[in-house]
């Protein structure tokens, strides 16, 4: 068994919702503890870290020093440990989580994916992961195949966040504010694709109204949206607007809502693969 972990980047990360990454730069503790994974189990023409998940881009670690960046990532003021796409390496990585526990990290972990994934292998991440941020992307089946090669999808990711929301519940936070434990979902808008999103937001309000919903509009044409036209421009506000009416009908009243004219995202250099000087 290949126990590597293949990674583009890890470093204090500041685009995630405000419960993940703190609210007061001049504080110790702010920012998100991001380890980026190479590769990934989606094929997203739109995707923004196309770089890692489709190049193959990273630099290749041992269970022992994933554990090691976990802690130091600790060390330097992160908040939590955030796993970004990191399905497809959940076996070393739940070594990685045991060991960095038993050597004190004493931060939440939490596992930033797809959906995508089985509920036989979240079932083996039980008790180890804090906090669960899935993004589920797509309501239509039709759509995730057609962007994102992943047949029966939105069975497979409300199945994922049933699981997830049954192992940890809803989002908890410390008194300052910050997730200790619980469920934030993701919903990303894409132009001339409403219909999937109310699909979507459908299907999340089926499991509870009271989950905490982060519905995104920071989406940008890159990657291979070119061959996409209907999808080669960024959400409209009336788009936004539409996913967002949508959401209270269904008494999905809780989380964030990201305007379009507030989607700057920020992401790292991933060429820079060892931001810390060991």
């Amino acid at each position: 068994m290949n126990n590597k972990i293949k990674i583009a980047w890890y470093g204090k990360h500041f685009g995630e919702e405000p419960p993940l990454i703190g609210d007061n730069p001049k504080n110790k503790r702010y920012g998100a503890g991001a380890i980026f994974f190479s590769g990934c189990n989606a094929h997203c023409v739109f995707c923004q870290n196309h770089q890692i998940s489709q190049s193959d881009l990273g630099k290749e670690y041992s269970v022992e020093e994933v554990a090691d960046i976990m802690m130091d990532l600790e060390n330097k003021g992160a908040v939590n440990i955030d796993l970004v796409t990191p399905t497809i390496w959940w076996r070393p990585l739940r070594q990685s989580i045991i060991l960095a526990r038993q050597n004190g990290l004493s931060i939440p972990i939490v596992w930033n994916s797809n959906a995508y994934e089985s509920v036989g292998v979240l079932r083996q991440m039980f008790n180890l992961v804090d906090i669960y941020l899935p993004d589920f992307k797509y309501g239509s089946d039709e759509v995730a195949v057609k962007y994102s090669r992943l047949p029966k999808y939105s069975q497979i990711a409300e199945e994922a966040l049933r699981e997830m929301f049954r192992q940890v519940g809803h989002l908890e936070t410390d008194e300052d504010g910050l997730a200790k434990r619980g469920v934030i979902v993701r919903h990303m808008v894409l132009p001339d694709n409403l219909e999937n999103t109310f699909l979507a937001l459908e299907r999340i309000a089926t499991i509870n109204k009271d989950l905490r919903l982060s519905l995104m509009s920071q989406y940008y044409p890159i990657y291979k949206t070119v061959d996409f036209p209907e999808i080669n421009r960024p959400v409209s506000l009336e788009e936004a607007a539409a996913a967002e009416n949508k959401k209270l009908e269904l008494g999905l009243e809780y989380g964030w809502t990201q305007e379009p004219e507030a989607g700057e995202i920020f992401l790292p250099d991933f060429n820079k693969i060892n931001p810390f000087e060991k």
